[in-house]
């Protein structure tokens, strides 16, 4: 007789392990005057997504999958048929009891990391710094992707047609720091656009610093062969001198390839009249794409990460809008990049996600970056090679 096998749980598809609780409060549908809106909440269940919160906020056209359990970060976002992801060869989401941030190299974060939104800090959200007797000081990207959200909540409003998931994150350690992160996830019933609002306050009696970026992650089916970045900056330059190599061609991608090493890109962006500036990665044939929009305020930088390695290996390009260089703490400390914090201050963030999925959409954010650059009339410096005062080690 032939084998037979009943099988109780695959890798394949992630979203098949999710348990959706019908008797939740976030169990909503909401009818406004624009459109409806549903919420629903759930857990994962088997293997290191055991226990993962997720809630999906979705009007009639787009849904979004944000993870309380993982510092609230978006997972996934779907719209007109085209899921924004990318495929890491981490399986997740990873419950973060499976995440040793703080093991010795420095890279346990790099044990979790498969969404398409996760936000590095608060403390620190840069590359690992170690102290002289090479203890770790400061893990990679910082703790927050890692710490599950305290209070969840979801406000609405049928009159505008608008939804919130309202969190509080709280990153902590006694005699060190005490710094809450308030998360709006705001959608609304008649667009696509996905508002991420996150204040941070510092709750100590005594002054503190803080970094954050926002580390927005593409892959396949909008990155691919030829796919570009389109962004008015008024300075780049390479990270390193692997990154140089590519300086003239930095906001285009190539298509997987096997063995490659990712290149980074450092950049100081350029905003529109009120104060945002706008990124947009497209497709080779500009028919679809995602746009990223944020405060230059209080995010006054903005990081590209380019990886086109092998799909399997992880083919993924990186939008990130910060408050600093993702390099080592005290570097970017002492060259004024780190965010101070009197007792009780708060420093707010905004970032808008905006699905592009038809040929009209993706003109149009290229109309609204070419304005900025016209409006301002920029003239790009390109470094062609790696600046001592943005890049640790060079000099």
């Amino acid at each position: 007789m032939p084998t037979e096998s009943i099988v109780l749980r695959t890798t394949d598809d992630r979203e098949q392990r999710i348990e959706w609780d019908e008797s939740s409060p976030l169990h909503l549908t909401i009818e406004t005057r624009v459109g409806e809106l549903t919420i629903r909440s759930g857990v994962f269940r088997g293997g290191v997504s055991e226990g993962v919160e997720i809630i999906r906020m979705a009007n009639s056209r787009m849904h979004v999958d944000i993870l309380p359990t993982r510092g609230m970060s978006i997972w996934r976002m779907q719209a007109g048929g085209i899921r924004y992801q990318w495929q890491s060869p981490v399986v997740g989401p990873v419950h973060p009891n499976y995440v040793d941030v703080s093991e010795p190299s420095g890279l346990g974060w790099l044990s979790g990391f498969d969404e398409l939104v996760a936000r590095c800090g608060l403390e620190s959200n840069g590359a690992p710094e170690h102290d002289a007797s090479g203890r770790l000081v400061y893990p990679l990207h910082g703790h927050i992707a890692n710490t599950p959200a305290d209070a969840i909540s979801v406000e609405f409003d049928e009159a505008s047609g608008r939804a919130e998931l309202v969190a509080e994150t709280i990153e902590a350690k006694l005699f060190f720091k005490r710094l809450r992160m308030r998360t709006r996830v705001r959608i609304h019933a008649d667009r696509d656009d996905v508002e991420l609002l996150d204040d941070v306050t510092n709750e100590l009696s005594t002054p503190a610093s803080m970094q954050m970026l926002y580390h927005i992650n593409l892959g396949s089916p909008v990155l691919g062969k030829d796919a570009r970045l389109n962004v008015a900056v008024e300075e780049v330059a390479p990270r390193d001198d692997h990154a140089a190599e590519e300086i003239d061609r930095w906001e285009r991608f190539d298509g997987p390839t096997s063995g490659y090493q990712e290149r980074v890109y450092f950049a100081k962006p350029c905003a529109d009249e009120s104060g945002m500036a706008h990124a947009m990665i497209a497709d080779a044939k500009g028919a679809r794409g995602l746009s990223v929009r944020f405060k230059t305020s209080t995010l006054p930088w903005f990081v590209l990460w380019k990886n086109c390695a092998e799909l399997d290996d992880g083919y993924v390009a990186g939008m990130e809008p910060s408050t600093n260089f993702p390099n080592p703490r005290s570097f970017e400390h002492e060259r004024g990049r780190t965010v101070n914090l009197g007792p009780g201050e708060t420093e707010s963030f905004r970032v808008t996600l905006s699905p592009l999925t038809t040929a009209e959409a993706v003109q149009q954010a290229d109309e609204s970056i070419r304005k900025i650059r016209e409006d301002q009339s920029i003239e790009v410096s390109t470094s062609q090679t790696p600046r001592p005062d943005w890049s640790v080690g060079v000099q």
